[in-house]
């Protein structure tokens, strides 16, 4: 959520940002007009108590007759109306609040544009791999069933499509991935979290993702309630919920997230059909901190050297893209993608993501810290949450791709080994 006093002091920024992402920045006006109206009642209904209060007390001076019954009469009405302008004060603030909560986080340094708009930070690695031997590439699913890994087949028949086995050496594969993840994320002062898969609505609402992506989420109606998430950053940000936490001005409060996720997939009918790149359920290591807004740009650059770290150690080619405004989330004011090379293809794919999402979703669910300003200072101020994707199910596709044997097996890599008892190679069993 956007704090008031900016639609208040500068509505060009909210209304530029709007536009940027492609919204319709006339929200921004309508918010401003409502949020007057709100002050003005709630001026008009103080006045109303005030004068309330003064004639109530004035009643208890004055002796029976017609005077007092012509006050008790005035405070009578004074009351009725007093009561009308409080709810339709409240009436008007739940309005506010709804329109509120449909601006997205507001983002001035993305670059312009929609999906295709990005800008390319950087390329890493050779991708020579595909341009080279387009004939001899075999794609991560061939691959995967080669060395008994995937098991795509039997996934469709139990739960339908978009669903998969890893099994044996894959399930291994993934297992060490995801290991190796969590000690990167150890070694650099996260705390590891096991986090729940099912969060209230209130939670997935506060971190920014019932907007224009909520077909993507599956729901559990009656009489749970409740929501699959599709990534731990959720159940990470809803963590410290409605609490004023202890935070060093200048350290951020790190945490590291192992869930299962789950995505509907919805809209992406026909893309990504073959193997294990567009899936309903995925496992996936969340890094997501809390700090201080005014070291948030620096934590967001943290964040991406981390996932550029865990890319270079596997040795996979990647580039790191620059986000449009257009394909940002609602709760994200940057956000920057670490794509791998994808050889059969012959193109990049995204395997992660990391965005600073300033005090957007901290002020939804009312995470506070405060600052170092003297020991009897009680003020308190919205945190700035970051998030970002450390290691995910897709990775086992680049790393099967790019470390592809002639004979269809793959050199597992370094960092990896050790998981797997120092097993070296797969062989393919087929």
């Amino acid at each position: 959520m956007i704090d008031i006093k900016l639609f208040r002091t500068d509505p060009e920024l909210v209304k530029k940002s709007e536009t940027l992402r492609g919204n319709d920045p006339k929200i921004v006006d309508e918010i401003i007009e409502l949020d007057k109206e709100v002050r003005d009642l709630k001026t008009k209904s103080e006045e109303l108590k005030a004068d309330l209060n003064k004639k109530s007390k004035s009643i208890a001076t004055l002796p029976n007759g017609d005077e007092k019954l012509a006050i008790l009469a005035e405070t009578k009405e004074l009351s009725k109306t007093s009561k009308e302008a409080a709810a339709k004060t409240t009436q008007l603030e739940e309005t506010l609040n709804e329109l509120l909560y449909k601006v997205q986080n507001i983002t001035t340094e993305a670059p312009e544009g929609g999906e295709d708009d990005y800008i390319v930070v950087k390329e890493i690695g050779n991708n020579d791999l595909a341009k080279n031997n387009t004939d001899t590439i075999r794609d991560h699913l061939e691959i995967g069933e080669k060395i008994d890994a995937i098991d795509s087949e039997r996934g469709v028949k139990v739960s339908g499509s978009r669903f998969y086995y890893l099994k044996g050496i894959g399930a291994r594969l993934e297992l060490a991935l995801l290991n190796f993840a969590m000690d990167t994320a150890l070694k650099n002062g996260f705390i590891p979290m096991i986090t729940p898969t099912l969060v209230r609505p209130e939670i997935m609402k506060g971190t920014g993702f019932l907007g224009a992506h909520a077909d993507e989420i599956y729901r559990l109606r009656e009489p749970d309630e409740a929501y699959l998430v599709g990534t731990s950053e959720v159940a990470l940000a809803g963590y410290h919920s409605d609490e004023i936490i202890e935070l060093d001005s200048e350290k951020p409060l790190r945490y590291a997230g192992w869930s299962s996720c789950f995505r509907r997939e919805a809209g992406s009918y026909g893309k990504d059909t073959r193997g294990i790149i567009r899936v309903h359920q995925f496992n996936k290591i969340e890094m997501f901190s809390y700090v201080a807004p005014e070291y948030a740009e620096t934590e967001h650059k943290n964040l991406l050297a981390l996932e550029e770290q865990i890319l270079t150690e596997l040795g996979l080619p990647y580039r790191v893209i620059d986000t449009a405004a257009g394909d940002l989330g609602s709760s994200a004011a940057r956000k920057f993608d670490c794509e791998a090379w994808l050889p059969s293809q012959n193109r990049y794919l995204e395997l992660t993501s990391t965005s600073n999402c300033t005090t957007f979703q901290a002020r939804r669910l009312n995470i506070r810290y405060r600052p170092a300003q003297g020991d009897n200072d009680k003020t308190t101020t919205p945190v700035a949450t970051l998030n970002g994707t450390l290691a995910t199910t897709r990775f086992l596709v680049a790393i099967l791709e790019n470390f592809q044997t002639a004979d269809g097996g793959i050199t597992v890599p370094k960092p990896l080994q050790k998981y797997l008892d120092g097993l070296e190679v797969i062989e393919p069993t087929k």
